[in-house]
């Protein structure tokens, strides 16, 4: 942290950056989508180093207010300058050629730290890049910053003190752009009043700190902070985008992705994002087969809502269904929301969609305990507690965690899951773990030989209950090329197959605490967006959708107060 403020300070005070204030009327960088930015590059309406500079400016003047960084490269106008000078003489690299992108901080880089949040790396640059990162810079992206996340992406501290989204102990929290207030009720920890989403923070794409990011999903991620945020997203297909050098929970589900202001610029990260062919590193990456020259351009159709079906899952997503074990009926969507929802499927059948509703997932309604999916969750107690739930999530972390931290070599901060830990608890006054280490805890204590049976039972029941028997029989019986989720409310049983997502930008719904405001405090309305999901390696289908219904309805409005 006390890098990027003396970087952001020494930027402020240089001769530089007041010529940049004078030459940004010509172009500015404030909701600018990568076509936009694009275009102007091309035109010579603007230089990759003066885009550079409008960024820097506005992390310098809003970051104290939103804390959406971790890290900012300091190389950042150097690499510009390069990437100009390569432009001038013809040579392109590829779609973001002098373009900057942020990445999260679990997210290998070579020229600033990857800690993933957690004090325990702090300053810590590790001896390779991502496979992700390269090929970035091999499409010509200036990675100007790393961006604030939960820590650990959020597998370190669950009941009874669960840390909140986009905290870390290296950063604190991030702030949403759309309320960027600290929560005023006297129970706060002062965490934000309007969540931030999932551990990909999107706070500095909403505020045009740069054009776009890259998060990293295992269950909600990246949708719920593209919903918090009203950005446009693809939670892309397990194996289609490269993990290597990507600070895992568990390789099953972890994937990296897009998020822009605009399907349009999420679609054209994704395709750079891609690897032209399977990552040697990561056996999973044969899964899906890119579209020619990873353009996934050629899929934003306007019209491409016409024909189209989309089913509504009614049931637990949109309204209360009972429980098979006898509980309380789980559910449903407030009234506000409600409205939303219902208005986007109006304009979706408008578009010439055609709307299955309802078309509700089998294991959702199946009356099966044992057969039901909301009976079925993942654990988060110790051994002796956890039964009838899922420990794909804790058996993974620990295996990949380890294998992560292998390959570091010699330069790893801790050697083990076990020896993080340990560092944890010795630093604990320093705020190592301010909410604990529940899931680090119950994730060590796995062994990953004996319990590996009991791992491989569950994976494969999380995949029936989520895809055989959930998404892939309710798309199969009614032909549907997608279905329609409020927000993230999906995430979590598309993530378990690892299925695909494109998420929206789209309404705004009270902000409505569990317990009141103080009297005179007015919460700002939280954004709503709409997310598509279908089968493995269906993102052409679902960027075609979800453009031709952002085009439909071109509903994203800029955080107020941030030009």
């Amino acid at each position: 942290m006390r890098s990027k403020c003396l970087f952001l300070a020494l930027l402020c005070a240089s001769s530089a950056f007041s010529q940049a204030r004078k030459k940004a009327s010509t172009f500015t960088v404030y909701e600018a989508s990568i076509p936009q930015l694009q275009e102007a590059l091309k035109l010579k309406r603007v230089t990759s180093r003066q885009l550079v500079e409008q960024y820097l400016i506005r992390i310098a003047t809003y970051e104290d207010k939103l804390n959406a960084t971790l890290h900012v490269n300091p190389k950042a106008l150097e690499e510009a300058d390069q990437l100009d000078r390569e432009r001038a003489q013809g040579k392109m690299r590829g779609p973001l050629h002098g373009i900057p992108i942020a990445l999260k901080d679990n997210i290998h880089t070579t020229n600033m730290p990857t800690t993933g949040g957690a004090l325990a790396f702090a300053g810590y640059t590790p001896p390779y890049e991502a496979t992700i990162t390269k090929n970035l810079r091999d499409a010509g992206a200036i990675i100007i910053a790393k961006t604030g996340m939960t820590e650990l992406a959020n597998w370190v501290a669950g009941a009874p003190t669960p840390m909140p989204t986009n905290y870390n102990g290296l950063g604190g929290f991030g702030f949403n752009p759309y309320d960027p207030r600290r929560d005023p009720r006297e129970s706060s920890d002062g965490r934000p009043v309007l969540a931030t989403g999932g551990s990909s923070s999107g706070i500095g794409t909403a505020a045009s700190f740069w054009a776009a990011n890259v998060g990293t999903e295992t269950s909600g991620s990246i949708l719920s902070p593209a919903n918090q945020n009203m950005l446009a997203a693809i939670k892309p297909t397990v194996g289609r985008i490269s993990r290597y050098g990507v600070i895992p929970i568990t390789a099953d589900q972890d994937t990296p992705g897009p998020m822009a202001t605009s399907v349009a610029g999420a679609a054209i990260l994704f395709g750079a994002l891609e690897s032209p062919q399977p990552d040697p590193n990561d056996a999973a990456t044969n899964r899906c087969k890119p579209p020619p020259n990873r353009d996934y351009t050629k899929f934003l159709i306007k019209t491409g809502l016409k024909g189209a079906r989309i089913g509504i899952p009614r049931a637990s997503f949109y309204d209360k269904v009972p429980q098979p074990d006898g509980k309380e009926p789980r559910g449903d969507l407030d009234e506000a929301s409600a409205q939303v929802m219902a208005e986007a499927i109006e304009i979706l059948k408008q578009q010439g969609a055609v709307i299955v509703d309802p078309a509700n997932i089998p294991s959702i309604l199946d009356p099966n305990p044992a057969d039901n999916f909301s009976s079925w969750s993942t654990c988060i107690a110790a051994k002796g507690k956890d039964e009838d739930c899922s420990v794909v999530f804790k058996y993974g972390m620990k295996r990949d965690f380890n294998l992560w931290l292998q390959s570091l070599g010699t330069t790893a901060p801790v050697k083990s899951l076990t020896a993080l830990r340990e560092w944890n608890t010795a630093h604990a006054k320093a705020g190592s773990i301010k909410y604990g280490q529940s899931l680090l805890d119950v994730s060590d204590e796995m062994d990953l030989v004996a319990d590996k049976a009991r791992y491989e039972a569950d994976r494969a029941k999380d995949i029936r209950l989520s895809a055989t028997h959930g998404i892939d029989e309710l798309m199969k019986a009614n032909n549907l090329d997608a279905i329609l989720f409020p927000g993230g409310n999906g995430a979590s049983i598309a993530a378990k197959p690892g299925y695909p997502t494109v998420m929206v930008p789209f309404g705004t719904v009270p902000n409505v605490g569990r317990t009141p405001y103080p009297e005179g405090f007015e919460a700002k309305p939280a954004p709503l967006g709409v997310s598509f999901t279908g089968m493995a390696c269906s993102e052409p289908t679902l960027i075609r959708i979800g453009y031709a219904f952002e085009q439909a309805t071109k509903r994203r409005v800029a955080p107020p107060g941030l030009k």
